[in-house]
């Protein structure tokens, strides 16, 4: 008796106008809007990162940077005499910068800390590169927003209906400009005007942002910047100030360098006597704690001496994160074949700057199984992973990861459990293993990407065939990492990388997961609805359906994931995609046939191998067929010459 079609669950099919909870929903031109009532809390509308602000773990949620107690004092008083300042003589913006490791993050720390004790702090925000949400500035307005309803709570009721006024308002399309402004300035202004004009006036309140350059939305970064400036020309009485912090890149320079903010530059407040403070004292500490270093003090006196502790200072410069990282590694406790006599000498020989140390302490793990897969999963991640999730990405054993890992405790903060992210210690890392001419054996290429993409496609597919649960994050990072790998690589490499990874993966990975891998990106990168598109789409698709043609081949029974969950699997892209044409191509009758004949081998896998009546791409319910890889339009007789071109069209097509 002939199987029947699988059956197809919906959920609230069609429905338009619903309620579920507190929240009423609507579906208006294909978009949900989202309508609350009064009672939902606002954080729950607003949705903040909890770990973007000064409240978060520094520990699990980098920069780990705080100022050392009785340093930094030039610096946070020079930026506390300006938030004090009346606003009739003071900038509403001031913009601290520096180099790299100078102690931006710590200072901006700092300052949050103490206008929070004051009850003048609307909110902070800590920009980290590769740390999810933290990256981008998709929830900075509603992060602030939710911050300045706790700090001042005459501002909730007007984000409240800022929100429920415009449910498109928190959308992903809705810009940081309309978002700031809605939820964080118009409030704020509001707010200030019930406490008392003159009361706000004297004391104004501050924003600190932190780490600006480390957003990768570089075009909302300049839209912020240039409606933040405008906002405050408009209304130079807003008892209001920002303090942002980052390092000097155009794109942020361009748009502070101005009269309407103080620039300071954070290396002409950097003092020897801090560096030397926070150098003594760490080595009190550790001579106290270490048996070691406690044995030989009995037998040889004093350690470091001052000769050595003070040319040690000169050599670190002003630069905090140099300090700390080169005193992680000189005390390191996870390095067995030397003491921290042994190492100070050698630390003192160094060149300055973080590259040599960066590379002397990477180089204690280089020769292990597995040392360049989890370093460059750790560079190149959306956002920082713990220890179980990392083995589970890359299919080896935690206790690998943690070998790894385990001598890199000076420049990679390694948590006490497996359970927690695994984080870089500082951005310079990052920096240093993604620019070849200075890392050169550890460069951790772009390339990378596409073995990233391909570990969670395998990942997705494993879990998809075994029933199991995996976040929605998870399944879009693996058209992420895609995105970047064609975004780096020329057009003409990507197949080629396609095939070495096939090739380097086939002893240990079933090929036809390799197969249905490139199907599957080289499908979305084709039909996606991105600006990333390849230039040559004939070939790109003839390829895509060779992969799923060689997928089908290979496995002796792909029903297993023809029947499975696969096919909901592709629908979690990152880009919406187009059901319609692709473009009018000309090509050559052999270069149709080639692709008929791919097609025709789909077909005949299928036919052969699956049971079940099955049909390409079963998106939606009501299309039992999805694609249509090539269809004649032209209605002239093409049996001429095979090198005249003829034109197809090339697209999806929903056959009912």
């Amino acid at each position: 008796m002939a199987e029947s079609q699988p059956a197809h669950v919906a959920i609230l099919r069609n429905a338009h106008h619903f309620q579920i909870g507190e929240q009423q929903n609507y579906i208006i031109n294909g978009n949900q809007y989202i309508y609350y009532n009064d009672q939902t809390p606002l954080t729950q509308l607003l949705q903040p990162i909890p770990d973007a602000s000064h409240h978060r773990d520094i520990k699990i949620s980098p920069p780990n940077s705080a100022c050392f107690p009785g340093t930094r004092k030039n610096a946070i008083r020079m930026i506390v005499a300006w938030a004090n300042s009346t606003l009739l003589w003071n900038t509403h913006v001031l913009w601290l910068y520096g180099f790299v490791g100078c102690g931006k993050s710590a200072i901006a720390l700092a300052i949050a800390l103490k206008f929070e004790r004051k009850k003048r702090l609307v909110g902070s925000f800590f920009f980290f590169r590769n740390a999810g949400d933290r990256s981008r500035m998709a929830r900075f307005a509603a992060t602030l927003a939710s911050q300045l309803a706790s700090a001042i709570p005459e501002a909730a009721p007007f984000i409240r209906k800022a929100v429920t006024d415009e449910p498109g308002l928190l959308n992903s399309n809705s810009s940081v400009v309309a978002q700031l402004r809605r939820l964080v300035y118009e409030p704020f202004k509001a707010a200030a005007k019930q406490v008392g004009v003159f009361k706000t006036f004297l004391k104004p309140f501050l924003i600190v942002i932190d780490g600006l350059d480390e957003c990768g939305d570089r075009n909302e970064v300049v839209a912020f910047i240039d409606d933040m400036l405008d906002f405050f020309k408009k209304n130079p009485l807003v008892p209001l100030r920002i303090f942002i912090t980052s390092r000097v890149e155009q794109h942020i320079q361009g748009r502070l360098e101005q009269d309407q903010v103080r620039l300071k530059n954070l290396a002409n407040h950097c003092s020897r006597g801090d560096v030397d403070a926070f150098m003594r004292t760490c080595f009190e500490a550790e001579k106290r704690r270490n048996p070691v270093i406690k044995s030989y003090i009995r037998n040889h006196g004093d350690w470091p001496t001052k000769e050595d502790k003070d040319q040690l200072v000169d050599h670190i410069g002003g630069s905090f994160i140099f300090a700390s990282t080169l005193f992680n590694y000189i005390i390191d406790p996870s390095n067995d074949q030397s003491t921290p006599m042994d190492r100070l000498p050698h630390t003192l020989n160094m060149n300055p700057g973080l590259d040599n140390l960066y590379a002397s302490t990477l180089s204690r793990s280089q020769h292990l199984p597995h040392f360049p897969e989890v370093i460059s999963t750790l560079v190149l991640m959306f956002e920082p992973l713990p220890i179980i999730n990392i083995a589970e990405l890359l299919e080896i054993e935690p206790f690998e990861v943690v070998r790894v890992l385990i001598n890199l405790q000076a420049i990679i903060h390694i948590p006490g459990t497996d359970d927690l992210p695994v984080t870089i210690c500082h951005t310079s890392l990052r920096d240093f293993l993604e620019t070849e001419s200075r890392s050169a054996s550890f460069f951790v290429p772009p390339s990378y990407h596409l073995k990233l993409s391909y570990h969670h496609f395998s990942l997705n597919l494993r879990a998809f065939l075994s029933g199991n649960w995996i976040p929605k994050r998870f399944l879009l990072f693996n058209g992420f990492h895609f995105q970047e790998f064609v975004g780096a690589m020329p057009e003409s490499s990507v197949c080629v990388e396609l095939d070495q990874l096939v090739i380097t993966h086939l002893p240990t990975q079933p090929s036809a997961h390799l197969h249905l891998f490139s199907f599957t990106r080289l499908f979305f990168w084709v039909f996606e609805d991105s600006d990333n598109k390849p230039e040559q789409v004939l070939l790109i698709l003839t390829r895509c359906i060779d992969s799923l043609a060689l997928a089908l081949e290979s496995d002796p029974t792909p029903g297993t994931w023809i029947k499975s969950d696969f096919w909901q699997l592709m629908r979690y892209s990152y880009y919406y995609v187009r059901n319609g044409l692709v473009g009018r191509l000309e090509i050559h009758q052999e270069q149709a046939m080639t692709l008929e004949h791919h097609i025709q081998r789909v077909e005949t896998a299928i036919g052969a191998k699956v049971v079940v009546r099955f049909l390409l791409f079963t998106f939606y319910p009501t299309q039992s067929r999805f694609f249509d890889a090539v269809s004649r339009s032209s209605s002239e007789n093409s049996m001429g010459s095979k090198c005249r071109p003829d034109h197809y069209e090339i697209g999806m097509f929903a056959r009912h």
